[in-house]
């Protein structure tokens, strides 16, 4: 069977740089479950994506599908014929149905019956006929949120669609896409080269985009193109450009012929909190900043420009002229804010609502400074430093500096609280109050920022569940699931030894003693319903995740479930102690021992001593589990004492003869009922000092 190259093309109005990459991958992927539906094999498929176009290149593509015996099975044998051997009704219908006589049809024996079947090669369809609906349909399942119309036309895409290429081999696959002809001539940079270029073959395509068309349509190749070129430029100027990932992506998206430009503002901006000046560089412009060796912000930037001007001062000279006003107005802010002391904006809280049932800002902040100190006390804290920080935490919400630029909150409460001379650790942990902001980012290093940072989510859990308000499906406007992982992390990752049912308790009892309407209001919701259950409940659920996403398994996760731990940090130590023992080869025979005896002890119907009697220990079996048990025990008490549990786990590990011998040749549910409570008792106590770990009999291996 013959192979050629397919050439797919859509070029559109610019589309969105953000999406730009998703919706290439997306493309790509549909084409070749289409391919893959069709049974047409290819050699690589390759992907292109650019401010104005999509497009894949597949080599070696089948110019058509492989023929295939088809298989029509009809009615069984038995209601196919009569007792004299006549075709039925059904029989007659079926072979019409297949275009052929009875005859002509055959029969399929099997050991669950027989039948009629009618077997036929079906020819494969050329591959230029498949085309044109695999990439309709490609197109339709892109994740585009809001289709647009153009004209008055009734085709629906992302942004307008200007052309299309098919090209098979060195010949057009003719058809209408998006309500555009397609054809094999594709368009260049808009003002580079404006008009069309000829495509003789699907192999020239990215070749002749670059040379004649000034196109990079490789979406890697332009972007390690701007990464390398922004860093010489950098170079040059003597600093060091910090290239963020994300907007790396967002720049490549925008440009076709990515041309650096280095530009300068003015030394006095660097006065301004270099966040400031750096958000507005990276979220307003998408400018990449340039530091000295230090990490400090150098007054220069680096744009990346889509054109390759005959006078790049120009280009310089408009992107300075923008940035000076965005600059000024941070530097404005800097100097209002500054006037005021954070502390004389806590009344402010009171004039802004957080949520309708859970009432103001200030409500909030009082529920989280009470938690605060109490999570104080137990982590080794300043009490008072840190009440203090929780009444301060959202004072920076307040100022003209972060009203416009949010994404600053709590960087530029660290900014005004230094400027306050705010004592000890509360500049730092009004940073860190945020923290972690998001997945994998860092965690609050001061016991102050632990502090509020952790009140600050468990308030938030507590409250939202509350008023019945829990996430569902992907839906989450509160960030529970994030605040809920930043509680478990700082718990866990900073070694934070907190009883998490005990402060789900405490934050609600403190909240429903807020005086106030919405204080009422939330209490009598809260009351109905079960929220330190369901809090702790999900909070579960997020941990789950967290261990599923290091790779734990999650029958280790459901062993240590079991015992319901109220600290996260001993949840953890308990974790890595069942993923330990999962490793040593007594594990397999002594989690299906504790399986048997928790189903054993289930269907007993008795109740079950706490110990067992040494005189009825009638077998040398039972008598040496008894020795071995008594021996272990001494050793794993100490140790489950001061939660060394890995250790504990190795200890009891050394039990596996003894149980195994046991099982072999003990009968537990003897006639004798002294014989039989007594052998239920020593396997309670067995199974008992295997759950000061976990329950390992949920263990699959």
């Amino acid at each position: 069977m013959s192979n050629r190259d397919l050439l797919i093309e859509i070029g559109t109005e610019e589309l969105p740089p953000k999406a730009l990459k998703k919706l290439a991958a997306a493309f790509c992927d549909e084409t070749i479950t289409g391919l893959q539906t069709a049974g047409l094999n290819y050699q690589t498929i390759k992907t292109y994506a650019s401010p104005r176009r999509l497009a894949l290149l597949i080599t070696a593509l089948e110019a058509a599908q492989a023929d295939k015996e088809v298989e029509r099975r009809g009615p069984a044998l038995q209601a196919a014929f009569d007792g004299e051997g006549n075709p039925t009704k059904a029989a007659e219908g079926f072979a019409r149905s297949c275009g052929v006589t009875v005859n002509d049809l055959g029969k399929l024996e099997t050991d669950k019956g027989s039948w009629l079947v009618y077997n036929v090669k079906e020819q494969g369809r050329p591959t230029a006929e498949l085309i044109p609906d695999l990439v309709r349909t490609a197109l339709d399942k892109l994740p585009i949120p809001k289709r647009m119309r153009w004209g008055d036309l009734d085709a629906q895409f992302v942004r307008p669609v200007q052309w299309v290429v098919l090209l098979f081999g060195d010949e057009v696959i003719d058809t209408d896409i998006l309500s555009v002809q397609s054809g094999r001539e594709t368009r260049g940079h808009r003002f580079h080269h404006p008009d069309t270029i000829y495509i003789p073959r699907p192999s020239e395509y990215e070749v002749l985009l670059e040379s004649e068309g000034r196109v990079i349509a490789d979406f890697d190749r332009r972007r390690d193109t701007v990464r390398a070129r922004v860093e010489e430029v950098a170079a040059k100027s003597g600093g060091e450009a910090v290239i963020d990932e994300a907007l790396l992506d967002e720049v490549t998206a925008m440009v076709e012929w990515p041309v650096p430009v280095l530009g300068n503002f003015e030394k006095r901006f660097l006065d301004v909190p270099q966040e400031a000046l750096i958000s507005t560089m990276k979220a307003n412009q998408k400018y990449f900043h340039l530091v000295d060796k230090k990490g400090k912000l150098l007054p220069h930037f680096i744009t990346i420009s889509n054109i390759d001007s005959k006078d790049i001062s120009k280009v310089r000279e408009g992107n300075e002229r923008v940035i000076r006003p965005r600059f000024s107005d941070a530097e404005f802010f800097w100097k209002q804010d500054r006037k005021h002391r954070l502390e004389d904006r806590i009344e402010k809280l009171k004039s802004v609502v957080f949520q309708k049932e859970l009432g103001t800002l200030y409500d909030k902040t009082l529920c989280v400074s009470r938690l605060a100190e109490t999570i104080a006390d137990v982590i080794g804290a300043d009490r008072q430093v840190a009440q203090r920080a929780a009444m301060l935490s959202r004072c920076d919400l307040m100022s003209e500096m972060v009203f416009e630029f949010t994404e600053l909150q709590g960087i530029m409460g660290r900014y005004y609280a230094t400027h306050d001379k705010e004592p000890g650790e509360i500049p730092q942990a009004l940073d860190e109050f945020y923290m972690p902001r998001f997945a994998g980012d860092d965690l609050p290093a001061s016991k102050t920022g632990q502090c509020i940072a952790l009140a600050e989510r468990i308030d938030t859990l507590i409250g939202i569940f509350g008023i019945g308000q829990p996430p569902t499906g992907s839906k989450d406007p509160f960030g529970l699931r994030r605040a809920a992982l930043g509680v478990l992390r700082i718990m866990i990752e900073s070694r934070l030894d907190l009883d998490l049912k005990q402060l789900i308790e405490q934050a609600i009892n403190q909240r429903s003693e807020v005086k106030g309407g919405a204080a009422q209001t939330w209490a009598a919701i809260a009351n109905k319903q079960d929220v330190a259950g369901q809090v702790y409940e999900f909070l579960m659920e997020r941990l789950r995740a967290y261990y599923q996403d290091q790779g734990v398994a999650y029958d280790t996760f459901d062993a240590v479930l079991a015992m319901q731990p109220a600290r996260p940090l001993d949840f953890d130590a308990r974790i890595k102690a069942v993923e330990a023992f999962r490793k040593l080869k007594e594990a397999e025979s002594l989690a299906a021992a504790n399986k048997r005896i928790s189903n054993i002890i289930k269907k007993a119907e008795v109740k079950i001593a706490d110990s067992y009697t040494d005189a009825l220990l009638k077998d040398k079996e039972e008598q040496a589990l008894a020795k071995q048990l008594a021996k272990v025990s001494k050793q794993v008490e100490p140790l489950l004492a001061k939660q060394d549990y890995t250790k504990a786990m190795q200890a009891m590990a050394e039990l596996r003869d003894t149980v195994d011998a046991f099982f072999d040749k003990v009968m537990v549910m003897a006639d004798d009922t002294k014989l039989r409570d007594n052998r239920l008792a020593l396997l309670n106590q067995l199974r008992n000092l295997f759950l000061g770990v976990a329950d390992i009999s949920v263990l699959q291996q």
